[in-house]
C-alpha cells in the first residue's frame, strides 16, 4: 500500500509537497523565535527554527508557507498522521461534552475504554490492568512505584545509554548527562546501571550480552534488593539501539526466575511504530509491566502503565493517579487514534516504511563509509555516523547533516549517546514519494558535508 493515492490524512487539504518560498527561518517565523527568545526559558530548546502553523500527512506548514517534509513526527508522536480527521472529529466532540472531572473523582467510560484497549493490545494473554497519566516520564516513575509496593524490594536496574524521562526519578534512569541530566542533581537513590547489548559496538551475541548484564547486577546489586529491571526494547533517545537476538529473552527470565519486575518502556516504540504494534513483540518477549505514551493519543498529553493485574493491584488505593491522568479529551483521542492503528493498515504501512527506509540507508552505506551502521524496525530506524577509520562517533558529521537537511526543508532528528545518529520516525501516513524525496535530501547534504 502506498499512501500517495490516498486522501490526505490530517490536516486537510495540505499539499503533501516540500515547498520552500523563504530561507529557514523565513521572517514570520524568525520573529516568533525573537519572541520565544524574550518569553520562554532558554532551557527549553528547539530543533527545527520554524513557525508552525499547519501539519498533516507528511508535512509540517510554516508561517512563511514553507512546507517541510516531516522525517520526526514530533518525536513519535503524531505516528497516524497529524490533526487525522477521526482523532480531531473525537476531541471535538467529547469537548463539546466535558473536558474534565478528575477520573478519581467521578469517573468516565472513555478512560476504562482505553485500559481496555490497552489491556488487550499489549503483549501477553494474562490478566491485566492499566493506569493512565499525562507523559512517558510519569509512567516510568508509576511502573517503579508499583514494581517497588509489589516486591518490597527497592533497588531498579536501567541500562547504558537509557532515557526514561526528565522527572528527579527518571533522570536517574537515565544515562546520558546532557541536556538531562547536568547540573540537576543529587538524583534519586537505589538505581544502578547494566551494560546493553549494542551490536555494532560490542560485538557480543544477545545471550554473552545477557551473561555481562546479570553477572554486574547479581554482584553489585543482588537480586533480593532488585524490585525491577526497566529496559526500552529498542531505545530511542540513545540511538535506536537494537540488542541482539537473546538479550532481552536471558534477561526477562532471570528476572522471572528472581521475581524481579521486568518493565519494557515502550514509551517512543509503541503503537505501530515499529511494524508491530509494540516492539517487544519483535523479540518474542512478554514484559511484567508495560509503559506507553507519545503515539498513544496522537499528540494529546496521555501515557499509562499496563501490566499483569496482581503487580498492578498491589498499590493500595489512592496510591495511583492525578489531576489529569487520562484526561477524557486525550482518552478520546487514543481511542480514535488506536482504531486506527488497528484499521487503516498503519503496522503494514510502518512495515513498508521501514523496507524504504533501510533500502536507502544502506545504499548510501555502500557507498559511504561514514554510515558505520543502519538499524531498527518498521519506521523507527537510525543511521550511525562514524570516523570512517577508527569508527569512533562523528557527532560534527551528524549535526552538519541534520541542519543543512533541515534547511532544505526535511525534519530529522538527531539522537545517541555520542550525538552521532540521525533517527527516522515519519508519520506512518507518509507517502513513498514524499518519503523518498526527503531521504533524497539527506543523501544531498551528506554528500555535501
Amino acid at each position: 500500500m502506498s499512501l500517495d493515492t490516498l486522501p490526505t490524512v490530517g490536516g486537510p487539504s495540505l499539499a503533501q509537497e516540500r515547498r520552500l518560498i523563504t530561507s529557514i527561518p523565513g521572517p514570520r517565523s524568525q520573529e516568533l523565535l525573537d519572541r520565544k527568545a524574550a518569553a520562554v526559558a532558554s532551557g527549553v530548546g528547539h530543533t527545527v527554527p520554524i513557525h508552525a502553523v499547519a501539519a498533516g500527512g507528511g508535512v509540517v506548514v510554516d508561517a512563511d508557507g514553507n512546507s517541510l517534509i516531516d522525517l520526526g513526527s514530533g518525536i513519535a508522536v503524531t505516528s497516524v498522521g497529524n490533526a487525522h480527521p477521526a482523532v480531531v472529529a473525537a476531541v471535538q466532540e467529547q469537548v463539546a461534552a466535558f473536558t474534565h472531572t478528575c477520573f478519581m473523582i467521578s469517573p468516565y467510560d472513555s478512560y476504562v475504554a482505553v485500559a481496555e484497549a490497552l489491556n488487550r493490545l499489549t503483549p501477553g494473554d494474562h490478566a491485566k490492568k492499566s493506569a493512565l497519566f499525562n507523559s512517558g516520564a510519569e509512567a516510568v516513575e508509576n511502573a517503579v512505584k508499583i514494581a517497588r509496593k509489589y516486591t518490597g524490594r527497592q533497588a531498579v536496574v536501567a541500562f547504558d545509554h537509557a532515557y526514561h524521562g526528565r522527572t528527579n526519578l527518571t533522570m536517574a534512569l537515565t544515562a546520558k548527562n546532557m541536556p538531562y541530566k547536568s547540573g540537576f542533581g543529587p538524583f534519586a537513590a537505589e538505581v544502578y546501571r547494566a551494560p546493553l547489548s549494542y551490536p555494532f559496538r560490542d560485538s557480543l551475541s544477545g545471550p554473552e550480552a545477557a551473561a555481562k548484564a546479570i553477572s554486574l547486577i547479581e554482584k553489585q546489586v543482588g537480586a533480593d534488593n532488585l524490585a525491577a529491571v526497566i529496559i526500552e526494547p529498542i531505545q530511542g533517545e540513545g540511538g535506536f539501539i537494537v540488542p541482539a537476538d537473546g538479550f532481552l529473552n536471558a534477561i526477562v527470565d532471570w528476572c522471572r526466575d528472581n521475581g524481579v519486575v521486568f518493565i519494557a518502556d515502550e514509551v517512543q516504540s509503541g503503537f505501530a511504530r515499529t511494524g508491530a504494534m509494540f516492539a517487544s513483540e519483535h523479540f518474542g518477549i512478554v514484559p511484567d509491566l508495560v509503559t506507553t505514551a507519545k503515539g498513544i493519543a496522537a499528540g494529546l498529553p496521555l501515557a499509562a502503565v499496563t501490566g499483569r493485574a496482581e503487580i498492578m493491584d498491589a498499590t493500595h488505593t489512592g496510591g495511583l493517579g492525578g489531576t489529569y491522568g487520562g484526561n477524557p479529551v486525550a482518552c478520546a483521542a487514543a481511542l480514535a487514534s488506536i482504531d486506527a492503528f488497528e484499521n487503516e493498515g498503519l503496522i503494514e504501512r510502518a512495515q513498508q516504511i521501514g523496507d524504504l527506509l533501510k533500502g536507502r540507508l544502506h545504499d548510501l552505506q555502500a557507498g559511504d563509509p561514514r554510515i558505520g551502521d543502519v538499524r531498527g524496525h518498521g519506521a523507527m530506524i537510525a543511521a550511525e555516523f562514524v570516523e570512517p577509520t577508527t569508527g569512533a562517533p562523528d557527532a560534527a558529521l551528524t549535526a552538519a547533516v541534520a541542519k543543512a537537511s533541515i534547511a532544505e526543508g526535511v525534519i530529522v532528528l538527531t539522537c545517541g549517546t555520542y550525538g552521532n545518529v540521525i533517527r527516522f520516525l515519519p508519520p506512518l501516513s507518509i507517502g513513498d514519494e514524499l518519503l523518498n524525496e526527503g531521504l533524497d535530501v539527506v543523501a544531498a547534504a551528506l554528500a555535501r558535508s
